[in-house]
């Protein structure tokens, strides 16, 4: 059997409710793990109570350890900041929302000591509208067919992975990430554990519709650019009500005949060639974009405070007073 650290990555954006919940459920599950925990933290820029929440634990259990940043920054720099960071020989990625039950630790570190560097949580769609498993199950479809890795529809961050799948993901610094491309593209050997989909019971989804979209969106083309994407949006649009009209107009012809020789013909092409560039330089837009962003180099995330010891860090009010009180004496 392995033995050593596993590190827990927990993003979390206003789960103040959730904080000491999900503190409980884990420090219950590792009572029968014989291994050595941590829990890492990511405030991503809550505006609740969650940093404060965070700071109560880290203050009564020196297992726990956090990083806050200075805005909202989104989940995937949380992850990234995570992976920088923990000390783990294994690492685990979950959500703070209890919706990735802290039973399958177990079943992740069996995957682990038998030898596989990715341990995958595979959820059902249990519990989700009609619309939102219809709306899923195409969006896979449709990417696996576009990208070039294998996605699989119910697979998000919820994993472990071992030290060389980190190590190997932190090789990867493009601006723009997305999780689950990066945990396929890299490969290593991997293991799917299948759970049951669990409801949120506390506080409220911070994946709208449009963010889900949008995140879909860079899932095929690995950036956002929002001018350029309302020209692919705005093309669509176009494109759409070019095909009623055109519909409308020939509905028209065949009950009441032309009216104006050659008419039809012109505004129906213009229309819908119309709609096909704007789409077509939309779509273009999207990866000029993300190309300008990328030789930005901009930092994934900022740091305000932290509880870990690095000099690269801003120091937390209880590390400052620990470095006076040691000038004084």
């Amino acid at each position: 059997m392995k033995q050593g650290l596993i590190s827990i990555i927990i993003p979390s954006y206003n789960e103040g409710y959730n904080v000491k919940l999900i503190h409980e459920s884990l420090k219950k599950e590792f009572k029968s793990i014989h291994y050595d925990y941590e829990i890492f933290f990511i405030n991503d820029g809550s505006v609740d109570d969650t940093l404060q929440q965070i700071k109560d634990l880290a203050a009564v259990c020196s297992r726990v350890k956090y990083i806050s940043f200075s805005r909202n920054f989104g989940k995937e720099a949380a992850i990234l900041a995570g992976f920088e960071h923990v000390q783990g020989e294994a690492v685990i990625v979950m959500d703070a929302d209890l919706q990735h039950p802290t039973y399958l630790l177990k079943d992740f570190i069996k995957g682990y000591e038998e030898g596989y560097d990715q341990v995958i949580a595979q959820r059902n769609r249990k519990g989700d509208s009609p619309v939102r498993s219809l709306l899923s199950s195409l969006y896979y479809k449709f990417i696996n067919k576009a990208v070039e890795v294998d996605l699989r529809d119910g697979v998000g961050d919820f994993r472990l992975l071992s030290r060389q799948a980190v190590n190997a993901l932190l090789k990867l610094s493009e601006g723009n990430r997305f999780s689950k491309g990066l945990f396929c593209w890299i490969g290593f050997d991997q293991k799917i554990v299948f759970y049951e989909n669990v409801e949120r019971k506390n506080g409220t989804s911070k994946w709208s519709f449009s963010s889900l979209f949008n995140y879909g969106m860079d899932g095929v083309v690995s950036f956002n650019h929002k001018p350029l994407r309302i020209c692919f949006y705005t093309g669509i649009f176009i494109l759409l009500l070019s095909i009623i009209y055109i519909i409308a107009t020939f509905v028209k012809i065949l009950t009441n005949g032309i009216s104006v020789p050659g008419y039809f013909t012109i505004i129906s092409a213009v229309l819908f060639l119309g709609g096909v560039q704007l789409l077509s330089l939309g779509i273009i837009g999207e990866y000029i974009g993300r190309i300008y962003y990328e030789t930005k180099k901009r930092p994934h995330y900022l740091i305000k405070e932290a509880n870990i010891p690095n000099k690269d860090l801003p120091e937390t009010n209880e590390l400052k007073s620990v470095r006076r009180l040691t000038k004084m004496h």
